[in-house]
């Protein structure tokens, strides 16, 4: 069938990343992808684009930027782009989000929530639509603890944040479309860079724990912080896409919520101990209270020097172990497969050193 892609939230890394992977598997049955963009974002968008084209073979009319805002009535598109849209669309990839742990709350749930629910709006006037894919975060689960299946949503949780509160929201909005859109919910863990190659466009996620032992090199003694019984549920860059891209166009994916997190977790002790290892040579030893590395962490001028969110740290004291049975079992006649963390951490590290001073992939702290 020849498919036609509308997709959110260009040209953000998810988005540029998913783009990619959609054209190495499904190249020969897309006829155009759509890309809605930000005004501000345009000329970017359209050097990216013309990059993207020329690496993939590809003529730049392939593509089709339009300019607009989730925030907005539909989508604040132009009219006659809009009813061109509504007749030729198959596929709508929804990515678009404030992807931040401390974002304010107006902030993330004017885009994250109110954006959605426009998108699902718009959605719903699609003549052609096989498939509505939204991207969503484990992290919706938010407070809660013990085991966390991807059939569950609402289970009266409290959130650690403004960004997994609104997530939350979005995807109840987006949960009730399975009634009556053919709907993929996808939900990832804390994505990182590329398996392979260590390549990621910006440094935060588990990245904070490299730059904090950056900063903290020279001390004699590097001290865990807490008890790190937790799972780190981390996910290379190129799992998220590629399982994003088997499921959310196999008929196996229609009506389902996945987990793309790691069937095998690490917990975030055994990742501080691996990271500090291999980055500093250094076994970390004895413990410091997670509560107590709040205490600077609450002064701006020190998360900026090390480049770490307080906000990451209530990540080391959560028990929550995400189960994914349903994502390995519609991935298997795939092949795509989650490698295990710690064959990642090398291409990770090295990626790290050789960019460490680009100021453009860390995050700004504030």
């Amino acid at each position: 069938m020849i498919q036609t892609y509308f997709i959110t939230g260009y040209p953000g890394f998810l988005a540029s990343s998913l783009i990619r992977q959609l054209l190495h598997d499904q190249r020969d049955h897309i006829e155009h992808i759509y890309l809605l963009v930000l005004p501000d974002q345009e000329r970017k968008a359209t050097e990216e684009i013309r990059y993207l084209a020329k690496s993939n073979d590809l003529d730049p009319t392939f593509f089709s930027i339009i300019t607009g805002d989730i925030t907005k009535s539909n989508l604040s598109m132009d009219t006659d782009m809009n009813r061109e849209l509504q007749e030729s669309i198959t596929h709508v990839f929804h990515l678009a989000a404030i992807y931040d742990l401390a974002v304010p709350s107006e902030l993330a749930y004017n885009i994250n929530v109110n954006g959605t629910a426009n998108v699902n709006n718009w959605v719903k006037t699609l003549g052609s639509l096989d498939r509505y894919i939204y991207f969503s975060t484990a992290y919706v689960s938010g407070t809660r603890e013990g085991r966390i299946y991807e059939n569950e949503l609402a289970e009266g949780q409290t959130f650690k944040n403004h960004y997994e509160q609104t997530k939350y929201e979005a995807e109840l909005l987006v949960e009730d479309m399975k009634k009556s859109v053919p709907t993929t919910i996808i939900r990832p863990g804390i994505v990182k860079g590329h398996s392979e190659t260590g390549f990621t466009v910006k440094f935060d996620g588990i990245y904070f724990l490299l730059n904090m032992f950056e900063h903290l090199r020279h001390l004699p003694v590097i001290p865990y912080l807490g008890e790190g019984s937790a799972e780190g549920n981390f996910v290379p860059s190129d799992y998220v896409f590629k399982a994003t891209s088997y499921l959310a166009l196999n008929e196996i994916g229609k009506g389902k919520t996945y987990h793309l997190t790691d069937p095998n977790p690490y917990t975030m002790r055994e990742l501080y101990r691996i990271i500090s290892e291999a980055y500093l040579g250094k076994i970390p030893c004895g413990t410091m209270p997670v509560t107590y590395s709040k205490i600077p962490l609450s002064i701006p001028s020190i998360r900026k020097w090390l480049q770490v969110e307080k906000e990451a740290m209530d990540y080391f004291t959560f028990h929550a172990s995400y189960d994914s049975t349903q994502t390995v079992k519609d991935l298997e006649r795939s092949g795509i497969v989650c490698p295990d963390l710690k064959d990642t951490i090398e291409p990770m590290i090295d990626f790290y050193r050789k960019y460490k001073h680009d100021g453009n992939k860390h995050i700004e702290i504030k």
